[in-house]
């Protein structure tokens, strides 16, 4: 049985490597979506273009304008000189957020009234303008400390004293990178298993396959290994390449991790088996891959939290591996956790995976009959 076994599962990797477009999948985007995620996808603002629309020739207006000049989250593209000048800075996108002073701000000042200052923001882009917002709030902070340690106000009645725990730097990075190892090893075992039995249909070997003394389940097992060591390979290289590249911390156990890899590769080369049994060609396939892939990464909590979707969504997303998975990997990456804090999330993995196998298997005999 082994040997069968082994040598269907040869054959599966000589048909992957001797193929030029097969290798060029498995190793070329992979890498490319790594490097592209890993440096694009961030949720950080640099260089945030702002207008400035100053109606106080005050010293006090100076001052706090300089104080967004000396820090690189913000980049002054434009100065509005009237109101008419407001909406066409906005509207064609030179700046995301129009800074405006009144003309009584230094003079309330020091009077020791309120000088308010209004922000007006670009909202076509919630997110964004929520994280401009916020640094706009550091600035404005960073002023009203200064101003009042010079001119003796006094300590304001509250303060904040914030402090990032498992993030000090509050990195987007580090949240997103951990979650590009479930993403692409997702993507790489579903295309391995995904198109392995429709590629023999394709090709007409596959009834060959069958008058082998290879048994149904045999076939399936044969056909699973290869996207077993090809999805642990890819995940081993982008965890160390999200270490030693991008420098985010991992902390916990790689125990954890591993089982917690194994566990989710079993549940997707199930899913990636069943969409091959009924797939008749490679397109049909990939088809059915990427059908079931969208939906998996939107759903798992890779970039919105589920939290936030409605209670029924909420609910689908339990029956989606990755959603488990990126729990383990940024708990073992970020918050130093073991096998004792994941169990909660294996369980789940395990019992979808067995569910997709044995789903996998009846629809093989199926198709089979």
């Amino acid at each position: 049985m082994f040997a069968r076994i082994l040598a269907l599962v040869i054959k599966e990797f000589l048909a992957l490597l001797r193929d030029k477009s097969s290798r060029a999948v498995l190793i070329g985007p992979p890498l490319i979506q790594l490097l592209v995620f890993g440096y694009g996808a961030t949720f950080d603002l640099n260089h945030i273009p702002y207008a400035v629309y100053n109606q106080d020739s005050g010293f006090a207006s100076r001052e706090l304008l300089g104080h967004f000049q000396g820090t690189s989250a913000f980049h002054q593209t434009a100065i509005v000189h009237n109101e008419k000048q407001l909406a066409t800075v906005i509207n064609t996108q030179k700046a995301l957020l129009v800074l405006h002073i009144g003309p009584q701000f230094t003079r309330d000042l020091l009077q020791h009234q309120p000088a308010p200052v209004q922000i007006i923001v670009d909202g076509r882009n919630s997110n964004t303008a929520t994280l401009a917002l916020n640094d706009v709030n550091s600035v404005l902070l960073a002023f009203d400390r200064s101003w009042a340690d010079r001119y003796h106000w006094g300590n304001p009645p509250a303060q904040l004293d914030i402090r990032a725990w498992f993030n000090p730097n509050l990195l987007s990075r580090w949240f997103i990178v951990p979650g590009i190892v479930a993403l692409l090893t997702l993507v790489v075992t579903l295309l391995v298993t995904g198109l392995s039995v429709a590629r023999e249909r394709e090709q007409g070997t596959f009834d060959q396959l069958l008058v082998t003394p290879l048994t149904p389940t045999e076939i399936l097992i044969g056909k699973a290994i290869p996207g077993f060591v090809i999805g642990g390979l890819e995940a081993a290289f982008i965890a160390l390449v999200a270490v030693f590249w991008f420098g985010v911390p991992l902390i916990g156990s790689l125990l954890a991790l591993g089982l917690g890899l194994m566990l989710f590769l079993f549940a997707a080369i199930g899913i990636g088996l069943m969409i091959s049994s009924l797939a008749v060609t490679q397109q049909q396939g990939l088809l059915g891959v990427f059908l079931f892939l969208v939906p998996a990464i939107i759903l798992s909590g890779f970039a919105t939290p589920i939290a936030n979707m409605p209670s029924l969504v909420q609910d689908l997303t339990y029956l989606n591996p990755m959603r488990y998975f990126l729990v383990i990997l940024r708990g073992v990456f970020l918050e130093g956790d073991s096998l004792g804090n994941l169990w909660t999330q294996y369980w789940p993995l395990a019992i979808i995976g067995l569910a997709s196998m044995l789903a996998a298997s009846w629809l093989f005999r199926h198709r089979l009959a």
